[in-house]
């Protein structure tokens, strides 16, 4: 019993033993970068494996599949600039907003729109009680045309020698008060008529008819919301970046999912010193009538960064020192370690040994090492060939 029982055991040591050099074997021969693992860990020389260099001298470069240069695709090298992106929270603001006050006090006799109306502008929105300013009108009036007729008999009388100088001149001066008279009177009864300053719409109305009023009171709220301007706050580290004209987008808070572009149109000349932030106004298009004033809104900004290589998203590999691409100079495959500075939908933007419209690999990569011969095919050739193994990483 105790044999078989040690007997057995050895039998299933034997067998993991050769499920892992099975493992091992095949690992070390597909994946690229399992030989560097090996010899950083120690690995290597515990099972005899030569370093990774010495093995790829000695083999030569590999081919793939055995039968002359590997087959890849490449795509070029090119180049774009690192986005600098900016996100602040600001208010909205109508683009103009006007509250309205009386210029004289009195009871409000007639209110010429509703609250939320549209009022267009120099249209009348109250009314003031004016039955004394109308009564002091038309006795500016009549003492007008006596004065008129003062003046017309005496210089009938000058011209006829009855009348002395001094005598017409005193009837024009009195004419000429009557017709102050008259323009003041009018420009009392025209204080008791309030008309919108602005095109706008109306907000809330706290008065009715027959509310006194004073001429400190504010009456209604006419804003202009056809565009709304954003204030916002950026740091002051872009303040070089930041120009009037430059696109923003705003998303307000109110309103998931909807974005809105707008510019900037005016920057402060200050910087804050407490927060270091400058104040920015930006300005959007109100379609819909979507937006209200003191919204909150969230407001994005690109600037845009330094100029760096850009390369497909397939080209960009993995390994155990980071990411790197491969690349094909002189008809071999030479791996160029990169830093990866953005990721974007259809290119990512690296740091590395890289020139604008050298090939990268983006299909093939799986066979390559160091110094490989490589054939590069179109996509047409690619595609129509069943021999050339591609693998979208």
């Amino acid at each position: 019993m105790r044999f078989g029982w040690i007997k057995s055991a050895l039998i299933q040591i034997v067998a993991v033993t050769a499920v892992v050099a099975a493992f091992l074997a095949i690992w070390v021969t597909q994946v690229p970068s399992a030989r560097a693992w090996l010899d950083e860990a120690g690995i290597s020389d515990v099972i005899g494996l030569p370093p990774a260099e010495a093995a790829e001298e000695a083999s030569g470069p590999r081919r793939f599949g055995g039968f002359g240069p590997a087959k890849v695709i490449t795509a070029p090298v090119g180049t774009g600039a690192l986005n600098d992106r900016i996100t602040a929270i600001g208010d909205g603001r109508a683009l103009r907003s006007v509250a309205v006050r009386a210029e004289a006090s009195g009871r409000i006799t007639e209110i010429g729109f509703r609250a939320g109306d549209m009022v267009e502008e120099g249209t009348v929105i109250f009314h003031l009680d004016d039955e004394a300013e109308t009564i002091a009108l038309d006795r500016a009036r009549l003492l007008l045309e006596d004065a008129q007729s003062d003046a017309d008999r005496l210089d009938r009388l000058r011209q006829a020698g009855s009348a002395t100088a001094v005598a017409l001149s005193e009837a024009e001066l009195a004419l000429r008060t009557a017709e102050l008279s008259v323009r003041q009177a009018e420009f009392d009864l025209d204080q008791r008529v309030v008309r919108a300053p602005i095109a706008g719409w109306a907000g809330l109305l706290e008065y009715e008819v027959g509310d006194r009023v004073s001429a400190t009171e504010e009456l209604v709220v006419l804003s202009d919301r056809s565009e709304i301007q954003i204030d916002f706050r950026v740091p002051e580290r872009v303040l070089g970046s930041l120009e009037t004209g430059m696109s923003i987008t705003a998303s307000p808070l109110a309103l998931p999912g909807v974005e809105i572009e707008g510019e900037v149109v005016a920057i402060d000349n200050v910087v804050d010193r407490n927060s270091r932030t400058v104040r920015v106004l930006g300005q959007l298009a109100n379609d819909g009538d979507r937006l209200r004033e003191g919204m909150s809104v969230e407001v994005e900004l690109a600037f845009e960064g330094d100029p760096y290589p850009t390369v497909d998203p397939l080209a960009v590999q993995w390994s155990s020192d980071g990411s790197f691409v491969w690349t094909v100079r002189e008809g071999k495959a030479v791996r160029v370690p990169v830093e990866i500075r953005q990721r974007n939908s259809e290119a990512v933007l690296v740091e590395g040994a890289l020139e604008p419209g050298e090939p990268v690999v983006i299909e093939g990569v799986q066979t390559l090492r160091p110094g490989a011969e490589v054939e590069v095919e179109d996509d047409r050739a690619a595609l129509a060939r069943p021999d050339l193994p591609l693998r979208k990483s």
